[in-house]
């Protein structure tokens, strides 16, 4: 894992990247991405041999790291065998995996619809929460995101929904519980709790209980903020479903497969829903694979009526077979274990240790491998160090720390006004450390800006 220096070839890399590749999320013209030679484990280095310890799990989804020969050799040995296969037959990788995700998801969702990722595990979850109730509507919340395909993108909380949101997606957003941030003037976690089950009712009676198909939570927010729900929400949200026959759809596509510190992030709540969607972290993201895990009764809807929709790729056999090593690397090497305890001996002090010291950070909050860390221009007041969706000039003060983390060999995940610890489920208590110590120096340019 020694980064040979190649600038000739980086440069070629980049300019076939700005000459042809259309970025997603972005402004074509204002953006730099850098050009990546390599990566291994918890780390990846571009073209001139500078190295960098990630701090972002590639989008949230190495959870076992970059490269672990034993699921680089699944793979291999996949591709020698089988490449690929219609979904329309059994198939063994297919089988496997799906046999491993459902002995791990809670209660009885044992069956799984694969697809090729979280957006459109998202769009068929609420398409089978629709036909099994016959009803048009979707309740989810603000500060969420569910993928960028249209219904996805459409039950999305944050800014990305807007370019795409023409109100005819039947979809209706609701305040979720976040008590930094309370649209409940809340002052403790129980007073939070109770309001915001309040308003969702009161949402339901006003939207009409029979006009809702789902709601649609992720179970831990994760781009919005990594916002552990209060104890006792989604319990609560479950009752409301059961009592007015609504399909409760949870989103663990980031959360999921360890981020944690358990394998789903239900479990931290013993709460059960009828739909679960996944991805990411199910197999590293090595290939891309999602899927849908469903309920008993959601699945015998479609026992004798077929259900109207399939993908070219479902269960993919690379895909799957990816999905199966990586499952068995987690067991093997402990690392849903490993989460929950580096997170709470590691990375949970360290960063309040610099919550301690550092001016612009308002709050740290997470569990498992799975943090953020909220920077302010006053305590106070809560002010965010850049405003709601900031961009340009607006968002200099995020940009300058994220820029510092960078030259202190740390990549880090930046959204807004905060930046996530999300490192792969395996990076040891020396590495996390290292990265500790470059958010702390990081930490100190967004001082800078504290009023």
């Amino acid at each position: 894992m020694t980064p040979q220096p190649d600038p000739e070839a980086g440069a070629a890399v980049k300019a076939a990247d700005r000459a042809h590749v259309f970025h997603s999320w972005s402004a074509q013209e204002l953006i730099d991405p850098l050009a990546v030679a390599g990566a291994e484990g918890s780390y990846f280095w571009d073209y001139d041999g500078r190295r960098y310890l990630d701090f972002t799990s590639g989008l949230v989804y190495t959870n076992i790291g970059y490269q672990h020969p034993k699921v680089v050799a699944a793979i291999q040995e996949q591709a020698a065998r089988m490449t690929t296969f219609a979904p329309a037959f059994a198939v063994e990788a297919r089988s496997e995996a799906a046999r491993l995700i459902a002995e791990r998801t809670p209660g009885d969702l044992d069956k799984i619809f694969f697809t090729n990722g979280g957006a459109d595990a998202v769009e068929h979850a609420l398409r089978m929460a629709r036909l099994h109730t016959g009803r048009p509507k979707v309740l989810s919340a603000y500060r969420s995101y569910h993928g960028g395909t249209q219904q996805a993108v459409n039950v999305t909380g944050d800014p990305r929904r807007w370019a795409s949101d023409s109100a005819t997606a039947g979809v209706v957003h609701f305040w979720a519980p976040f008590l930094y941030r309370s649209r409940f003037y809340a002052e403790t976690e129980e007073q939070e709790c109770a309001r915001a089950l309040e308003h969702l009712e009161t949402t339901i009676a006003f939207e009409g209980p029979s006009t809702i198909a789902a709601i649609i939570l992720e179970t831990i927010p994760g781009t919005a903020g990594v916002m552990p729900p209060p104890p006792g929400y989604l319990a609560g949200v479950r009752a409301l479903c059961d009592k007015y026959g609504i399909v409760l759809v949870l989103d663990e596509v980031m959360a999921g497969f360890g981020r944690t510190g358990t394998w789903f992030a239900a479990d931290l709540y013993d709460v059960v829903p009828d739909l679960m969607t996944f991805a990411k972290g199910v197999n590293s993201g090595y290939v891309p694979l999602g899927g849908v895990a469903i309920s008993a009764e959601i699945a015998a809807t479609f026992a004798t009526r077929p259900y109207p929709g399939g993908l070219t790729y479902s269960g993919h056999p690379l895909a799957c077979a990816a999905a199966v090593a990586t499952i068995n690397v987690m067991e093997e090497e402990g690392l849903v274990g490993n989460a929950a305890s580096l997170g709470a001996s590691v990375v949970g002090p360290g960063l309040r240790e610099l919550a301690e010291r550092h001016p612009s950070v308002g709050e740290v909050r997470g569990t498992g491998m799975f943090w953020a860390v909220e920077l302010v221009r006053d305590r106070e007041t809560r002010e965010p160090l850049v405003p709601y969706n900031a961009s340009g000039e607006a968002n200099a003060p995020m940009a300058a720390f994220a820029a510092a983390a960078k030259k202190a060999g740390l990549w880090p995940f930046v959204n807004m006004n905060r930046t996530h610890v999300v490192p792969p489920l395996n990076t040891g208590e020396a590495e996390l450390k290292e990265g500790l110590a470059a958010l702390d120096a990081a930490l100190s340019v967004a001082d800078e800006h504290v009023r």
